[in-house]
């Protein structure tokens, strides 16, 4: 794959509301723990923070959904959006389980943080949807920066260039000889759409 082909730009919302203030302190705070914990393993981090990112779509198309029912309204094509992203961040989740092998203390962190994420995020977007959109739009500008380091770990060789497993390779349609730079490039470029879309979403909600 052609690195210029899908290169992202690392781009920042800058905070205009109270709310958005909150979501980008509380997005700050999830990833100095982030740091902390996992302190350059990228792919065991990927595998953690990606279960808890295809939360948000599943969610947000799930209340939109009941939504577009009470209403008898059309959606306008959010549903399919969110759904959309939830499926494309679940094979993030599959693509880096192959990749980084967890251990099963981290598949028990990821059952835990599954948990406490959904029930939180679903409360959350009931009472302020733009938030929430807000949130998960900070939650993909930390992505798209921890690929890129992810990226630069790769090129210096700190990280094995690993072959792109198959699931991958039939996802992104990329060259059977792909291997895990162009899975970064790839998955990096995802959050970047969905940075962008979720930040969008926010500010639909805010003019309404």
């Amino acid at each position: 794959m052609d690195n210029s082909a899908v290169e992202v730009e690392s781009t920042h919302f800058s905070p205009k509301s109270m709310s958005d203030r909150i979501a980008y302190r509380l997005v700050r705070f999830m990833r100095f723990f982030a740091d902390a914990f996992f302190s350059g393993r990228y792919g065991h981090r990927a595998v953690v923070l990606e279960t808890v990112a295809a939360v948000p779509g599943m969610v947000a198309g799930n209340i939109q959904h009941l939504s577009s029912l009470r209403r008898m309204k059309n959606d306008d094509g959010w549903i399919h959006t969110l759904l959309d992203e939830a499926e494309n961040e679940r094979m993030h989740l599959l693509t880096f389980i192959h990749i980084a092998k967890p251990t099963t203390f981290e598949r028990v962190l990821i059952i835990i943080a599954q948990g406490i994420f959904y029930n939180a995020f679903f409360l959350l977007y009931l009472l302020s949807s733009k938030t929430a959109h807000r949130i998960v739009g900070y939650l993909e500008e930390e992505a798209v920066y921890s690929y890129t380091e992810y990226l630069q770990g790769v090129d210096s060789g700190q990280y094995e260039n690993v072959p792109a497993p198959q699931l991958a390779i039939d996802y992104w349609q990329l060259p059977q000889d792909a291997r895990l730079r162009e899975v970064i490039i790839a998955v990096r470029a995802d959050e970047a759409k969905h940075r962008d879309v979720n930040h969008g979403f926010s500010d639909k909600l805010n003019a309404a």
